[in-house]
């Protein structure tokens, strides 16, 4: 999303990013994170980017900012839960990813890009 300043009203600031601001908190579904202050009637990006975790990108001059996704986008988990993952061991015989379960388990993907 692309702003034409570094602070904007409250209310394009929630329809441009999907989050609710009210209270201390910023929420998005059901994910609520706790912010530092009570968000006014206008929103300085460069403080709500740092506290949600939102990548900011600016070039004051030409009176251009934009907000990444940044944790919670389209291509990002948004809970610490692994999908059912089905995979061969070294043997070939199938291996249950969820057989592990209530155990830390850390998965290593490669890809050679």
């Amino acid at each position: 999303m692309f702003f034409r300043s570094s602070k904007i009203d409250r209310a394009s600031f929630e329809q441009a990013t999907g989050w609710e601001l009210k209270d201390q908190t910023a929420c998005k579904g059901d994910i609520c994170i706790p912010l530092a202050a009570e968000p006014g009637v206008e929103v300085d990006l460069h403080q709500i980017s740092a506290e949600i975790g939102l990548p900011l990108v600016s070039e004051p001059e030409h009176e251009l900012w934009t907000l990444g996704s940044g944790i919670f986008g389209a291509h990002t988990l948004s809970s610490a839960k692994c999908p059912d993952l089905v995979l061969p061991d070294l043997e070939g015989r199938e291996f249950d990813l969820s057989s592990l379960l209530g155990q830390k388990v850390l998965v290593y993907a490669w890809a050679p890009y």
